[in-house]
This record gives C-alpha cells, sequence and structure tokens, in this order.
C-alpha cells in the first residue's frame, strides 16, 4: 500500500483519549438549566445549546494546506 494516500486532507491534532468529562460537565451543566427554569416559572432551555460537539477535547481536527505530503499517507 506504499502508494495509498487519504482522499481528504483532514488531519487529527488531539491529545485527548476520551470525551467523558466534557460530556459531563455539559450535561450537568444542563440539568442545572433546566432545574432553575422549573423552579424560576421561566422557559426550559433547549438541550441543544449544551454539549456542542465542537467544543469538546476530542475535537482536534485541522485541514492540510499545500498538498500534505507525509501527513496524507495512510
Amino acid at each position: 500500500m506504499s502508494r495509498s494516500v487519504r482522499r481528504s486532507p483532514v488531519v487529527a491534532v488531539t491529545t485527548a483519549v476520551t470525551e467523558k468529562r466534557f460530556k459531563v460537565r455539559e450535561h450537568r451543566r444542563e440539568r442545572r438549566a433546566v432545574r432553575v427554569a422549573l423552579a424560576g416559572g421561566g422557559v426550559v432551555p433547549d438541550r441543544r445549546g449544551f454539549g456542542d460537539p465542537w467544543d469538546g477535547e476530542k475535537d482536534g481536527k485541522r485541514w492540510v494546506e499545500g498538498g500534505g505530503g507525509r501527513l496524507l499517507r495512510k
């Protein structure tokens, strides 16, 4: 497979092993906001406002400019 190359020039740059801490933190923040809204008689916030996957620790991708060379080899 010496001639095998990636089709898309996107490479990972993350060092995180897991997203567990991020997910726990965001779900806790969501539950707190819902609890406060229900206690105050307000509107429950939309759940899509919490835990944006693009802000997580494992979102480490970037586009390679100018061909990439070694980065695009499999």
